[in-house]
């Protein structure tokens, strides 16, 4: 019997959004495929969090291998493919800044291309980054404020973010790229700086840590929860016609105050334990991001359903478990 189901291929799958994607989709009843560098190793440890490994199909591939592309999307009949896969980690991109260019920029090209030779009727989604902004242009960011980008990252992105449009424009590819802003999980990696909070917030209440060392506290950033963020990347593949989209809360706030709300939570004083390291300070800082979802809320009917604070409480609470051992996943 022929299974009707949608089919959808993402790349980056064992990260924080491919985990709530595949979560999402398998909800919708899709077939979920996820793309799998061999190079990767126990990285599923999200999808077992989210109870859903055994659901989802990993197919072997690689966002720098062209070729790989090709014979997935030939092999597997997919209608929409998400690239959620990048060297993702902002820091990192000044120590690599040809990978992150190669991964990151190049490899959503290699995606594109291999959608044009494969199937032009498979839909599009490309993972955007408030990054892009960077040095802001405009005190609220939408999608028509001049980029700036400020690091490795962000330009790779913005390559990949323009390239999508070039596509989209001179193939009639429905290719649409979502500008996501912050978006934090239970599911987000240690090396970043939120969940480097909330796993110093746990570990200094069960008394394994004295102190938490974080670089610029006065950064701003406008943050989400990644489950609601998601949603509106679904969203854009069911519309008609393909566009760009903002996807934020329209609310910023400092690193300093993400840290008071996630030690208050747990009943501690933040600057009893907050100490900003100049080792921390990345060579060009983006000092503040703040955006406007309107277009998503009138064309896409989305909206952010979880508070800051709600999410920094479920954000410690999961980290509370996993420290004091009443949670035996192997997150990180």
């Amino acid at each position: 019997m022929i299974n009707m189901n949608k089919a959808a291929l993402i790349t980056g799958i064992t990260g924080q959004d491919g985990a709530y994607l595949s979560e999402f989709l398998l909800k919708k009843g899709y077939r979920v495929f996820g793309l799998l560098a061999r190079r990767s190793s126990n990285t599923s440890w999200r999808l077992r969090y989210l109870g859903i490994e055994d659901r989802v199909q990993f197919v072997e591939g690689d966002l720098t291998d062209l070729s790989s592309l090709v014979r997935a999307l030939s092999h597997f009949e997919v209608e929409e493919v998400y690239n959620l896969g990048a060297q993702s980690f902002v820091a990192t991109s000044w120590m690599q800044p040809i990978l992150t260019g190669y991964v990151t920029g190049l490899g959503a090209v290699h995606l594109l291309e291999a959608i044009r030779l494969a199937n032009r009727k498979i839909r599009f989604y490309q993972a955007s980054t408030s990054e892009m902004f960077g040095k802001i242009q405009q005190p609220v960011q939408t999608e028509q404020t001049p980029f700036y980008p400020r690091s490795p990252y962000g330009a790779a992105k913005l390559y990949a973010h323009w390239m999508t449009v070039n596509y989209r424009e001179s193939f009639g590819m429905h290719a649409s790229s979502g500008i996501l802003f912050n978006h934090e999980s239970p599911l987000r990696g240690i090396e970043f700086v939120t969940r480097k909070i909330t796993d110093g917030v746990a570990r200094i209440k069960c008394g394994l840590q004295k102190e938490l060392r974080l670089g610029n506290l006065d950064a701003k950033r406008d943050w989400g929860f990644a489950g609601d963020y998601v949603e509106a990347m679904w969203e854009m593949l069911q519309q008609p016609v393909p566009d760009d989209y903002v996807v934020a809360t329209g609310r910023s706030v400092s690193v300093r105050d993400f840290c008071k709300l996630a030690f208050s939570h747990v009943g501690l004083d933040y600057e009893h334990f907050v100490v900003s390291d100049p080792k921390f300070q990345r060579p060009a800082e983006v000092q503040v991001l703040l955006g406007n979802a309107a277009k998503a809320k009138d064309k896409l009917g989305w909206q952010p359903k979880t508070s800051l604070e709600e999410l920094i409480a479920m954000m410690v609470d999961s980290d509370m478990r996993r420290i004091s051992g009443q949670n035996d996943s192997d997150a990180h």
